[in-house]
């Protein structure tokens, strides 16, 4: 059944115990948040998720937090004590899923090993995220994104051909592991509905970013060979990439033989394609460098708009490199409520980036605030059957 007040999410009913923190876990509990879940964090008292003190914060809260926090609550629990671990023991009884993002070992080390979760509860599905996987020679060590690009090859294949492998902005190993971990968890519970039984789950920053080298790590298996940085250029289609425009580059992707002519008939180089320097894709690759050079001295007299236009209308893929401000400025982000401005309840209003998922009967919604740290505390208690005098001890011993 869902909350009292909350609408019915795709997941509504679920009750998810959220022990991560930083990144990946957050990530992915929100997703399931964002669909409906009840999603309880439990965060150490006095300090929280560390990155309750990162990045910019605006009236006292973090931004940075609220961007992978929303629709959840928050219960402090010191689950170095006894009470503490009771309290969360009492959750997890009652609970559909646990979610957790320490080091391989962790859990059990607090006391609760696959065998003591499943006489706590059979039905639990519990997800874990973790840097490399549970086994192997590396389940030991720490990982954050940065480890995580460079030891999967993806950070390799990034950057320009004469410059340094380079990351990604973003810390695409969490978002990835994040949302992997959301797809391992609804697909428990479609399989608990058969099986009456949870089971458990886990995903990895390097073994999802490995998952996503796509055409790469197919080409590499096919030839041996390893991959060369290409930068904006595609590593396997020419031309492809930022063209000069009078007013700036545009980008634009050909991504084969039909879109390559309708690019070149659109900028009227049409006949480069029956030039035998030219006439097929591999012969564009070896001479990409040229054919650029052609590209853009044809395009520079005019300005990104007219050829952005004209592209566009000869159905060839193309845009302008767009920074943040004018992204979050764009008619169409705005129109597919991409950006949300969050009701703090308090006179304060946060804005995060929006749902990419859109479901027509049960779609994502804002239905709780960022929590402050400990902010459903008694309310969970009181939920778990705690009375007023109880909690006060708890308060009192320090173990919430």
């Amino acid at each position: 059944m869902s909350l009292p007040g909350l609408p019915e999410g795709a997941l509504a009913g679920v009750r998810v115990i959220d022990l991560t923190r930083i990144l990946s876990g957050p990530f992915c509990t929100m997703t399931l948040a964002d669909l409906g879940a009840d999603v309880i964090k439990i965060e150490p008292p006095g300090r929280g998720d560390p990155v309750r003190a990162q990045g910019t914060m605006v009236e006292g809260l973090s931004w940075y937090f609220a961007a992978f926090n929303r629709n959840k609550r928050s219960l402090t629990l010191d689950l170095r004590q006894d009470a503490g671990r009771a309290v969360l023991a009492e959750l997890l009884a009652g609970a559909d899923v646990l979610v957790e993002n320490f080091r391989p070992g962790t859990l059990d080390k607090m006391g609760l090993s696959a065998e003591r979760l499943e006489a706590i509860n059979p039905r639990l599905i519990v997800c874990s995220i973790n840097g490399f996987g549970s086994s192997g020679p590396y389940a030991d060590r720490p990982a954050f994104d940065f480890i995580a690009q460079a030891m999967s090859g993806f950070m390799s294949v990034n950057g320009a051909p004469d410059q340094p492998p380079m990351r990604t902005a973003p810390p695409m190993s969490d978002l990835v592991a994040g949302l992997y971990g959301a797809l391992g968890v609804v697909s428990a519970l479609q399989a608990r509905a058969a099986t009456g039984r949870g089971q458990r789950i886990e995903t990895a920053l390097t073994n999802g970013l490995i998952s996503m080298l796509a055409y790469l790590s197919s080409e590499f298996f096919a030839t041996g060979a390893v991959p060369e940085r290409t930068g904006n250029d595609h590593p396997l289609v020419a031309p492809y990439g930022l063209f000069q425009a009078a007013d700036g580059t545009v980008a634009v992707a050909p991504s084969n033989d039909t879109f390559v002519r309708r690019f070149l008939e659109a900028i009227e180089l049409g006949h480069l394609l029956d030039d035998p320097r030219y006439d097929d894709n591999a012969k564009r690759m070896a001479r990409r460098g040229e054919l650029k050079e052609l590209i853009d001295a044809r395009m520079a007299p005019e300005p990104r708009a007219h050829w952005i236009e004209k592209l566009n209308a000869a159905g060839v893929p193309c845009g302008r490199v767009k920074d943040l401000a004018e992204v979050f400025d764009d008619p169409q982000v705005l129109s597919q409520e991409m950006v949300l401005e969050i009701d703090q309840g308090d006179g304060r209003v946060v804005r995060t980036t929006g749902f990419p998922i859109k479901l027509a009967d049960t779609p994502c919604a804002v239905h709780r605030p960022v929590p402050d740290l400990g902010a459903h505390t008694d309310d969970v208690l009181a939920e778990l059957g705690y009375e007023a005098e109880a909690i006060a001890g708890l308060r009192g011993d320090g173990a919430v």
